[in-house]
């Protein structure tokens, strides 16, 4: 019986080996350095949560633009609590509801080119010479799969590589899938996967090596991590089948 479970032990062991070509970050391809780019745009989408700053010298002239929201008590109708500045979700039109202005089609515009937009509508004609500040309140990833801690991580400064939200997940697992990385991104209303190889220094020149909001990143486990998944559930149940089996033919022998 003993050896039996020293027997499936040593086989689990061997299923689970990987490698160092498995595992090495960055071991394969020279780097293009004329495609390597630290350049990175954030693109306004549906679902975002936009927080507005506006600031000039005339101060009331930009009171209207910058709402506070609070919240009022059923009983007595007075706010309570802190206000906090108002924040503007993106519809899936890609319009937000701008105090005065209305209607603002704002959705697949970089934060450069929302600031640009904003300004041409408020100057001259309410504003003169508007400061203008957006940013996402609500920029998160999620990081699934095979990686020490999955799941959905806000990002303040609205900038992370993939290699920044792994590490934020405690890397991948020594039985992840390093060279087929899925990264699910959504484009024109339309979900786009790309696929990654950690391993190779093309991962620096990819698409998707700046990650944007919502993006979701997911580790492939190996093959032995999921064969072993499915022999734990049964180890238990083989073993206890072989042993009566091996009672019986003992018994019958003697």
């Amino acid at each position: 019986m003993k050896k039996i479970v020293l027997f499936i032990a040593l086989i689990t062991a061997f299923s689970s080996c990987v490698s160092k070509k498995d595992i090495v970050y960055f071991q394969n391809d020279e780097i293009n350095q004329a495609k390597v780019s630290n350049s990175y745009k954030t693109v306004i989408k549906p679902d975002d949560l936009l927080q507005i700053t506006i600031t000039a010298l005339d101060i009331e002239a930009v009171r209207p633009f910058n709402l506070s929201a609070v919240t009022y008590s059923t009983s007595s109708n007075k706010a309570i609590g802190i206000a906090q500045q108002q924040a503007y979700l993106v519809d899936t039109k890609g319009e937000i509801e701008f105090p005065v202005l209305g209607k603002i089609k704002i959705g697949g515009l970089t934060r450069n080119e929302a600031i640009a937009l904003l300004k041409n509508k408020l100057s001259p004609d309410y504003i003169k010479e508007p400061n203008i500040n957006i940013n996402i309140a609500n920029y998160k990833i999620s990081i699934l799969g095979d990686v020490r801690m999955p799941g959905s991580y806000n990002i303040p400064n609205e900038r992370i590589t993939i290699l920044d939200a792994l590490a934020l997940a405690g890397d991948v697992n020594i039985s992840g899938q390093r060279d087929n990385i899925l990264i699910i991104r959504e484009e024109n209303n339309k979900k786009v996967q790309y696929r990654v190889d950690l391993r190779s220094n093309k991962i620096l020149t990819s698409p998707v090596y700046y990650l944007q909001q919502n993006d979701v990143v997911y580790v492939e486990p190996n093959y032995a991590r999921v064969q072993s998944a499915s022999s734990n559930s049964n180890t238990s149940l083989f073993i206890s089948i072989t042993g009566l089996i091996i009672t019986m033919i003992t018994l019958i022998t003697r």
